[in-house]
């Protein structure tokens, strides 16, 4: 019996070296396959990398472009609203000072012309009236009174009436 245990012994340690073969050629392949897969994912990741790098700068450009756009228009929105609201406060401070009754610029302009169309008239008046005085004889002294003038009396004023309306 012990030979026969020998035997099975032997044929089993047969078996198992050529299963741990077996198990030792699978995991060198399974770790090549991973070395594969490594060197494969290297080299196609790269590609995938830049790929997505691209991708990514387009889809910048086309934010920042999209954004760039709307900050214009916002900016021109608010300009206009701050020129509306400019106009309204304008108009207020306009009727309020209308109302206390201060002038406008309007109003100092139009006086400020017409001052100047009645000085020019007097200046006009003045240069047509001065060779007119330099022909003119000197006016004479006055006579000194002698006597003096009799005081006047105060005139009596009778009431009114209803026939005198």
């Amino acid at each position: 019996m012990v030979k026969k245990l020998v035997v099975k012994k032997l044929k089993s340690v047969g078996k198992d070296s050529q299963l741990s073969a077996t198990i030792r050629e699978s995991a060198q392949q399974i770790w090549l396959a991973g070395l594969g897969a490594f060197a494969k994912a290297q080299e196609e990741g790269s590609k995938v990398f830049d790929a997505l790098v691209r991708e990514g700068e387009t889809i910048q450009k086309t934010t920042r472009k999209v954004a760039e756009e709307k900050v214009t228009e916002m900016a021109s929105k608010a300009t206009g609203t701050w020129d509306k609201l400019e106009q309204v406060f304008e108009n207020r401070v306009a009727r309020s000072l209308h109302s206390l009754g201060v002038p406008t610029r309007d109003d100092v302009a139009a006086l400020s012309k017409r001052v100047a169309e009645l000085q020019a008239a007097v200046d006009k008046l003045g240069t047509a009236a001065k060779p007119k005085a330099a022909v003119a004889k000197p006016a004479a002294k006055p006579a000194v009174a002698t006597k003096k003038a009799a005081p006047r009396k105060a005139a009596v004023r009778k009431p009114a009436t209803k026939l005198d309306s």
